[in-house]
C-alpha cells in the first residue's frame, strides 16, 4: 500500500503538472511545489505584518537612540532679535508719596550660548548637569533727552543637582532599552504564531491532498477486482452479480476520488490568497508520511519554555516596570532639594569694545527644598497602589510558571502516543496491504468470495485514514511543543533559526549624526 501511495502522490503530481500545462500561446503557468518551509518563505516576503513588526523595532530603537543622546553634550543658542517694549506702567514714587505712570520704551537684542553635559559619574547618570553658558545682550532706552545704551555680556559655569528624587534621566533610558526588547519579543511572538498558523494551514493541504492518494489507490485496487471479476464471469456466468457488484463499488470510489480532488483545489485557492500568488499559479504537493522517532527531553523543553519564549521575559519587563513607576510615584509630591551653583565673569558698559577690558567675578548658590505637610493621603496611596501592581505582577509570573511546567508535561505525554500510535498504524498498514493482496489473489483461484476482497480493500483504506489520523495529531502535537518552547525538536534547533528569521540587535543603534 505504501509503495503504491508514493506511486500514485507521484503520477498524481505528473498529472497536475501536465493539467496546467500552458496550451501554445497561453501564459505560462508557474508551478510551486509547496514545502512548510516553503510556505513560511512566501508569507514572510509578502507579509504586512512582518514588515509593521520591523517598523515597531526601528521606531523603538530610534526612540533609544534618542534617550542616550540625552547622555552626551548639548549646544543651544537662544536668540532674542530684537524684542520692542513700548508700555507705560504705575510705579510707587517714594519722594513724591505716590504712584506715578512711567512709559518704557526699550530696543533688546540678546543671545544666550549654552554647552550643557549630564554629570556621570562611573557611568552612571546622576540627574546632575553642568553647563557653560555666554550671555550678551544689547539694551536700548530710548528717552527724550537721548537714548541710553548699555552691552551687557556674562560668561559663567553652572552645575545644578537635584537630591531626593527619582532619577529620570536613567530611568528614561532604561524604559526606552525596555520598550525595544518588547518590541523583539513581540516580534518572535508573532512570527512563531505566524508559523504555527501556516503549519496548520499546511497540514490541512497535506490531509486533503493524502485523501487523494488513498482514494486514488482504492480506486486502483476495485479496478484490479474488476480485471479479476470479469475472469471469474467469464469463466462462470452464473456469478455475473460479482462483476456488477464491484463496478457499483469501483463507481462510488472514483465518485469520492472527484471530490477529494475538488476539496483539494478549492483548499489550494484558499491558500494562494494568502500565500499572495498569482491566480494563475498552481500548487503542488507530495503527500508523504515520515514519521522519524522524536524523544522530548521534558527537563530541556521545560527550559526551553522559560527561556526562549518571551513569556516569562515580558513578565520581567512588566516587573520592571512597575519597580519604576513606583520609584516616580514615591517621588511626587515628596521631599526634594534643587542644588544650583553658578561661577563667571560679567562685564556692563555703553561701549561694546569695553566689555572685555574689567569683569568682575559673580556666582550664585541656590538651594531649595521642598517639604510636603499634609496631602490628605494623597501620595501614599498612590505609592501603596503600585505596590499592588507589583505583587499583581509576581503572581503572574508564579502562575506562568507552574502553567508552563504543566503543558509542556501534557504536550510530550501527547506527543509520545500520537508517536507510537502511527509507528503501530504503519506497521498494520503494510499488513493489511498484503492480506488486500492475497485476498485479490485467492479470488482469482476462486478460494475467496468477493465480498472478501472488497473487505479488505477498506481494510486496507481504513488503516491508511487511521495512519494519516495518528500522524497529523503527531504534528499537531509537535506544533504545539513548538509553540510552547519556540523550539523545533524535530531538527534539533530554534523556530526562528530554522526559517532563517532574524531580530535585528538592540545594541545595533541608526547613526545619529
Amino acid at each position: 500500500m505504501n509503495g503504491r501511495i508514493r506511486w500514485f502522490s507521484k503520477g498524481a503530481g505528473l498529472l497536475a503538472i501536465l493539467a496546467t500545462a500552458p496550451a501554445a500561446g497561453a501564459q505560462e503557468v508557474r508551478v510551486v511545489d509547496l514545502t512548510l518551509d516553503r510556505m513560511v518563505e512566501l508569507t514572510l516576503s509578502n507579509s504586512y505584518r512582518f514588515r509593521e513588526l520591523n517598523f515597531e523595532i526601528d521606531r523603538t530603537r530610534y526612540q533609544l537612540n534618542a534617550e542616550r543622546a540625552r547622555l552626551r553634550s548639548r549646544v543651544d543658542l537662544d536668540l532674542s532679535v530684537p524684542t520692542f517694549e513700548s508700555v507705560s506702567e504705575a510705579r510707587w514714587n517714594a519722594v513724591l508719596g505716590r504712584n506715578e505712570i512711567i512709559h518704557q520704551n526699550t530696543r533688546r537684542w540678546e543671545a544666550e550660548l549654552s554647552i550643557e553635559q549630564p554629570v556621570i559619574l562611573f557611568g552612571y547618570p546622576t540627574n546632575g548637569y553642568l553647563s557653560l553658558n555666554n550671555r550678551v545682550y544689547r539694551y536700548l532706552q530710548v528717552e527724550e533727552e537721548g537714548n541710553d545704551i548699555q552691552y551687557y555680556n556674562q560668561y559663567f559655569v553652572q552645575y545644578t543637582q537635584p537630591l531626593f528624587q527619582p532619577n529620570e534621566l536613567k530611568n528614561d533610558i532604561e524604559e526606552a532599552q525596555l520598550d525595544l526588547e518588547e518590541a523583539e519579543l513581540d516580534f518572535y511572538g508573532d512570527m512563531v504564531e505566524m508559523v504555527d498558523d501556516l503549519s496548520g494551514d499546511y497540514f490541512e493541504l497535506f490531509e486533503d491532498a493524502y485523501g487523494e492518494v488513498l482514494n486514488e489507490a482504492y480506486v486502483a485496487n476495485l479496478e484490479r477486482a474488476v480485471e479479476a471479476a470479469t475472469a471469474v464471469v467469464e469463466a462462470d456466468s452464473t456469478r455475473a452479480i460479482e462483476l456488477n457488484q464491484v463496478r457499483v463499488e469501483l463507481a462510488n470510489a472514483r465518485e469520492q476520488l472527484q471530490q477529494s480532488r475538488s476539496q483539494f483545489r478549492l483548499q489550494a485557492a484558499s491558500l494562494k490568497t494568502r500565500l499572495n500568488l498569482a491566480s494563475s499559479d498552481s500548487i503542488a504537493l507530495d503527500p508523504v508520511i515520515s514519521v522519524r522517532p522524536v524523544n522530548i527531553d521534558v527537563e530541556q523543553a521545560t527550559q526551553f519554555a522559560m527561556e526562549l519564549t518571551p513569556r516569562m521575559r515580558e513578565l520581567d519587563i512588566e516587573y520592571r516596570m512597575n519597580e519604576i513607576d513606583l520609584e516616580q510615584t514615591r517621588g511626587r509630591n515628596a521631599f526634594r532639594v534643587d542644588l544650583e551653583f553658578t561661577y563667571g565673569r560679567e562685564m556692563q558698559d555703553a561701549i561694546f569694545g569695553h566689555l572685555f577690558a574689567r569683569p568682575t567675578n559673580t556666582y550664585t548658590i541656590d538651594v531649595n527644598a521642598y517639604l510636603p505637610l499634609w496631602d490628605w493621603g494623597e501620595r501614599s496611596s498612590r505609592v501603596e497602589a503600585s505596590r499592588i501592581s507589583i505583587r499583581q505582577t509576581e503572581l503572574r509570573i508564579e502562575e506562568a510558571e507552574v502553567s508552563i511546567v504543566s503543558n509542556v508535561r501534557n504536550e510530550a505525554r501527547n506527543i509520545e502516543e500520537y508517536q507510537n500510535r502511527a509507528l503501530a498504524m504503519q506497521q498494520n498498514l503494510e499488513l493489511a496491504s498484503d492480506l488486500s493482496e492475497s485476498s485479490l489473489g485467492l479470488y482469482a483461484q476462486a478460494s475467496a468470495s468477493l465480498l472478501d476482497v472488497l473487505q479488505g480493500f477498506r481494510r486496507e483504506l481504513d488503516t491508511a485514514n487511521n495512519l494519516l489520523d495518528a500522524y497529523l495529531g503527531w504534528r499537531n502535537a509537535l506544533l504545539r511543543m513548538q509553540e510552547l518552547t519556540y523550539y523545533d525538536f524535530e531538527l534539533g534547533m530554534p523556530v526562528m533559526e530554522r526559517f532563517g528569521v532574524t531580530v535585528p540587535d538592540p545594541e545595533t543603534l541608526p547613526d545619529g549624526s
